[in-house]
């Protein structure tokens, strides 16, 4: 089905188009961002969205199985025996009464779309098997990407289960998990950990991959954004094709909003979808760029004709004062996200908004998504903690579906959780009162006893 696809620069003074086999992140032309496109037209897509669930019965074989790949007529860019996957995308979406109750919503309106499930343990891996699709296409051999942990994560486990291709991830040398470091590791991907942070990381890879033709597997790919569409089907697909009234997302390097945006984008166009959710994306305070630049500067997609002045602006001004991303969710600590030009495309789309909170409220969500039966890494709670803080200032009303997007594991990130719910105030201060946490109101500390059966005993008919 390649010849109905093709690369479209998404400037619209450009407009140029490229052919799908080739290994472009940019648009030689003018060097913005490229969008895989289609053209609908040529291609057999489905009636409706229910058409879908004949595939449920045929979960035996591979491309069935992929909760990417079975999708596949929605994103028809490769051969099926092109196609390279690891059994991705077996999520769930679970009402979560508890955390509505939290974010002040009825119990029936929040769900959380679980991503933590998939084989490296984040969303990575529903862009992760479309860029090693792509990646098989064009006959690359090394792949790389520069990561604050997940990326990393997702390359490797791809290179190491398939043996199709050699990666190589670029870290910063700033705080990373153990959890995700460690998975780069295990999967045997050559890591480099760079004395800088990751845009730094983001800056050198790049360059690396120009210079030696290894294919870059960063959400600068379109082909990652079209594999993260696939969020948008099955959130749909368990609410039985009903379109939510929000998607809450957290926000880093923007590729899962951008993503989202042209999934909806695309359903409506197609006639599967009646009407659009709205959109909304979480910073966390300390790297809250789309929050500066959307809600407090105005910057908009304008048709693709952004004022470029607000923008060179404000990284003029982030580069002389050297301020860096800090907050301890460090799956979106990011100054400057690739995809920001696209999320402004969606936000457009999908009449969005952008909020900031702060590492507190994260992590005081994170401890309420666990106490409601699923554990996250601390920037997938962000997106609990806006939804708690739209539902605050009316902007999302308690009569509305939302669903908040979990994007990582908890055991991505054990750190924060074990320090938010230690009773020991030193490892709570050292490792969370830099990034301003100095409360744990939800802490559900360990409670430390004598080796002695008639004290464990007091302790156990103690507990309430």
């Amino acid at each position: 089905m390649s010849e109905s696809a093709f690369l479209r620069c998404i400037n619209p003074d450009c407009d140029a188009t490229f052919a799908v086999n080739q290994a472009l992140t940019g648009c030689p032309t003018c060097g913005d961002l490229l969008d895989v496109d289609y053209d609908w037209d040529r291609l057999p897509v489905p009636k409706n969205l229910r058409e879908f669930e004949s595939r449920w019965s045929l979960r035996n074989e591979p491309l069935e199985f992929s909760g990417v790949w079975r999708f596949r007529q929605l994103l028809p860019f490769a051969q099926e025996n092109q196609i390279v996957t690891i059994g991705e995308g077996q999520t769930i979406l679970q009402q979560a009464s508890a955390v509505a109750r939290f974010c002040e919503l009825p119990e029936d309106r929040l769900h959380l779309q679980y991503e933590g499930l998939n084989p490296s343990g984040s969303f990575k891996d529903n862009g992760m098997t479309a860029a090693c699709t792509h990646a098989h296409m064009v006959g690359a051999k090394h792949a790389a990407c520069a990561s604050t942990g997940n990326t990393s994560a997702s390359l490797a486990i791809f290179a190491s289960a398939t043996q199709m291709f050699r990666a190589i991830v670029f870290v910063g040398s700033g705080k990373i998990s153990y959890g995700k470091l460690s998975q780069a590791l295990d999967y045997g991907s050559k890591t480099l950990q760079l004395l800088g942070d990751f845009d730094d990381a983001m800056r050198q890879v790049q360059d690396v991959c120009r210079e030696e033709k290894i294919y870059l597997c960063n959400s600068l790919n379109p082909f990652r954004l079209e594999g993260q569409k696939t969020i948008i089907y099955r959130v749909l697909e368990s609410l039985r094709w009903q379109v939510p009234d929000w998607i809450v997302v957290p926000g880093g390097n923007l590729g899962n909003s951008s993503a989202f945006g042209k999934a909806l984008h695309e359903l409506k166009h197609l006639g599967l979808i009646d009407r659009i959710p709205r959109l909304a994306v979480i910073n966390a305070r300390g790297a809250n760029t789309l929050y500066r630049l959307y809600e407090q500067q105005g910057l908009r997609w304008n048709g693709g004709r952004l004022d470029r002045q607000i923008l060179d602006a404000f990284y003029a001004e982030m580069d002389k004062s050297g301020r860096r991303a800090a907050t301890l969710a460090t799956a979106i600590q990011i100054n400057r996200p690739v995809n920001l030009k696209k999320a402004l495309r969606s936000l457009e789309v999908c009449d969005g908004v952008v909020r900031e909170v702060s590492d507190q409220e994260i992590l005081d969500a994170k401890a309420q998504v666990g106490a409601g039966g699923f554990g996250c890494e601390p920037a997938s709670a962000a997106s609990v903690a806006g939804a708690k803080l739209l539902r605050a200032e009316g902007v999302i009303a308690p009569s509305e579906t939302v669903v908040c997007i979990l994007t990582g594991h908890q055991l991505k990130d054990p750190t924060a959780t074990v320090a938010y719910h230690a009773a020991d105030e030193e490892q709570f201060d050292r490792e969370l009162g830099s990034h301003g946490v100095h409360a744990a109101p939800f802490a559900n500390n360990p409670i430390v006893v004598e080796n002695e059966l008639h004290r464990i005993m007091e302790v156990i008919h103690g507990l309430n």
